[in-house]
This record gives C-alpha cells, structure tokens and sequence, in this order.
C-alpha cells in the first residue's frame, strides 16, 4: 500500500524554479569584490565608465536577477506574515511568558517553517 501523496505540480514548478534560480546563481561570478572596487570609479553623472568581461553565465544570472530578488522578498514577507506567534491560549504559571503557537501552521513558536528562514537569512 502506497502512503505517498501525489506530487502537487504547482509545488514542483516552485522547486524547479527555486532549483534553477540556485543553479544559475552558483554558476556566476560574485561582485561581492569587485563592487567596492567599482564603487570608487563612479563619475560625476553616477556611472561607471569602464568595460568588463562577463561570462555567459554572469549574462544569465543579471538578466533574471532584480525579478527574482523581487519574487523572494514577496515569498518571505508573505510566509512571515503567515508564521507568526500567538497565544496558544491555556494555563500557565509563567503569565509574562505565555506559551505561544504558530498562527498558521500551529506548531510550537517558533515554528519549522520561521526557523529556517532564520537559519537561512
């Protein structure tokens, strides 16, 4: 007897975006670096006049970048607006420390799912 669910095809099309966004970002060339460096070459209209060298995988990752910064910071503001604490209401001999629960997913505060965005910001 097979206890699995099927497969949600909306929740593996956001794993195989997430997975390729991961990729392509592996892939390219931070300018983490190179940033601080640029930084002192801005003229006096606020550009950088100078010409670089891109790989084809740095090109990928630019191209798609803003949108997907933006599409993270509405996944994360939405799943912190979903996972937040409340009073899980009952007894308690702590009154100034109540025991609190997650208003979405009702685990014990903080949740699984406010954990690991934590961990992984």
């Amino acid at each position: 007897m097979n206890t699995e669910l099927p497969e949600d095809p909306l929740r593996r099309r956001l794993r195989e975006r997430l997975e390729l966004i991961q990729v392509r970002t592996d892939k390219a060339t931070s300018w983490r670096e190179s940033s601080a460096t640029l930084r002192a070459l801005v003229n006096r209209e606020g550009y950088v006049p100078i010409k670089a060298k891109l790989a084809v995988e740095d090109l990928d990752f630019l191209a798609g970048a803003r949108e997907e910064v933006l599409s993270f910071v509405e996944l994360g503001l939405r799943l912190l607006d979903l996972h937040q604490p409340r009073d899980a209401g009952g007894i308690t001999s702590d009154t100034a420390h109540p025991i609190l629960r997650c208003r979405s997913c009702m685990w014990r505060w903080p949740c699984p799912t406010f954990r690991a965005m934590s961990d992984a910001f």
